[in-house]
């Protein structure tokens, strides 16, 4: 879906962070020149980002070039909880107003001081309706939003958020509309980026192509273009006043296949392939890459959205049914080689708050419980399941599919569109590409991250036209308590409705399963899938 943390592949679960402190590492042993490399390039395989402007990127891939080109405002740590990164402090008394003071020296890729001004300016833009952001619905805690988000056919009276003041050239002033006490784990998304005043036109809008030569403030900068479907590469920046990478650039390799970046990693032709392996590598991955095949925990979520607004799934028995005939357990040993686990519930295992099967009897495999209901539903004759081709999700859409034949007695059909792109453009306009599948890795470590965004009325990543007013207040009220542990009590019960309205079935809870070549060392991918950039060394020149 999107917001981070729609996922294009099957590994990839979709916030941009610079790598969380728990990001498990692997060594490869001796590079094969004996030593590394401080000017070598790393080749790290990625499907085409949708977008690269921060408040519109909320893809895993884009996701991954952000991490290299931008620093957030707050990393997390091994505890998953955030800590300054740009940010010198993030302080207040009331979980509303907040005072954000920036680290002085930090500067972007073109020379520009990196300002308080840099913040609200990015800011101002991806809340501005009208501009059409993805990423739009995270600036929503901010005072004014609503102003600037007035609705279809009506027009914005402005384009700032009045929450936004800045104090001094390293000093803004965050009021939100209500307290949120999760805004400052929040900040390190990636719609919360700063951009440079030349990204900007005398018009206020984004220069024209920007993204293709985009200019950050992180560890690296962009070296040439985005030459879309085939490469970005970027380069170390050396102005940078942070942690400095160990290699001298990174070549994003874009590929819409991952049996063939598999192959590459193979062949040492690519470097690293940290968000995904194809089903059919997954069996004999320990074999082909030994200590070079590699896991550490994620917080990606796979599963299959019913389109609510279509009257074939307004039955919430036909979408139990549906659930009740799909073996997931079944699923994960035969076509995932156990590299997953079983999904019966709505929010992450690696999260405070979780529960084990909130799901309950939905979330079973009971096949004749489920022909019963379905027929005592009406359901239809025939499913469609839409993916993306792109994502290694081909086998295992298609063994759901066998299922529901058999164990419902229908018509389905698995199919599969081009890019993850592609699908995203389909369900955005509510095209009747039937069931879909989706995955969601978070934006930033909070149930709210698992809820609000993916079945909130108006949540970024609410493809399915799913709505319910308890719920929606629930999850509010949640985000407006002082403490987690308050917080917690409300979001709770916000998932015990979705599973009682089942707008979409958990099916997998993902760990990173990745690769790596004989030429790089210190591997680790973060529980946002992202490889870890800074640590990551090479021999190759």
């Amino acid at each position: 879906m999107q917001a981070r943390r729609l996922a294009a592949w099957t590994a990839l679960p979709v916030a941009v962070i610079i790598g969380l402190g728990a990001c498990d590492t692997a060594n490869s042993g001796s590079n094969a020149n004996g030593g590394s490399n401080p000017n070598g390039v790393v080749s790290v395989g990625i499907a085409e980002p949708e977008h690269l402007i921060p408040s519109n990127t909320t893809d895993i891939s884009g996701g991954q070039v952000l991490q290299a080109l931008f620093t957030p405002l707050v990393t997390y740590d091994k505890d998953a909880k955030p800590v300054e990164a740009q940010a010198a402090s993030i302080t207040t008394i009331d979980s509303r107003v907040w005072k954000i003071k920036l680290k002085p020296g930090y500067t972007f890729h073109n020379g520009e001081p990196v300002t308080a001004d840099s913040y609200i300016r990015a800011w101002n833009y991806g809340a501005y309706g009208p501009n059409g952001q993805n990423a739009n619905y995270y600036f929503a805690h901010i005072q004014g939003y609503n102003a600037l988000n007035p609705g279809a056919n009506n027009t914005p009276a402005t384009n700032t958020l009045s929450g936004l003041k800045r104090l001094d050239d390293l000093t803004l002033q965050v009021t939100l509309s209500a307290p949120y006490s999760d805004f400052k784990a929040e900040l390190g998304y990636t719609a919360f980026l700063p951009l440079p005043k030349s990204a900007f036109g005398i018009d206020g809008g984004l220069v024209k192509r920007f993204e293709d030569r985009e200019v950050g403030d992180g560890p690296f900068k962009m070296k040439g273009i985005w030459t879309h479907d085939q490469a970005i590469e970027v380069e170390r920046y050396d102005a940078y006043p942070g942690q400095k990478p160990k290699v001298g650039g990174v070549l994003f390799k874009i590929y819409q296949d991952l049996t063939t970046a598999y192959a590459d990693v193979q062949t040492n032709t690519l470097d690293v392939l940290p968000q995904g392996l194809a089903t059919q590598n997954l069996a004999t991955a320990a074999a082909d890459f030994g200590d070079r095949y590699q896991h550490s925990p994620a917080s990606s979520f796979e599963f299959l959205a019913f389109p609510t607004f279509d009257s074939a799934y307004a039955n919430v028995g036909v979408r139990k049914a549906i659930s009740m005939a799909i073996d997931r357990d079944g699923i994960v040993t035969t076509i995932f080689a156990n590299s997953q686990s079983a999904a019966r519930s709505f929010v992450s295992p690696v999260l405070q708050g979780y529960r084990d099967n909130t799901c309950g009897d939905a979330c079973q495999y009971r096949p004749s419980a489920a022909k019963q209901l379905y027929t005592d539903s009406a359901g239809p004759a025939e499913i469609k399941i839409a993916y993306n081709a792109d994502g290694g999700h081909k086998e295992w859409v298609q063994a759901v599919c066998n299922q529901l034949r058999r164990n419902l007695g229908v018509t389905c059909l698995a199919q599969p569109e081009a890019k993850f792109a592609d699908l995203l453009q389909k369900v955005e306009k509510k095209q009747p590409v039937g069931m879909f599948r989706l995955g969601w890795s978070m934006d930033y470590p909070s149930m709210e991250d698992y809820l609000s965004p993916l079945y909130s009325t108006h949540g970024s990543a609410n493809y399915y036209g799913y709505s319910n007013a308890q719920f929606d207040r629930l999850v509010q009220q949640g985000s407006e308590q002082q403490t987690e542990a308050a917080a917690i009590g409300y979001y709770q019960q916000a998932e015990n409705i979705l599973a009682r309205d089942m707008p979409v079935i958990p099916l997998r809870f993902k760990q990173n399963n990745y690769v790596f070549s004989t030429r790089v060392s210190n591997v680790g991918v973060d529980l946002f899938s992202y490889l870890n950039l800074i640590d990551i060394t090479t021999s190759a020149t």
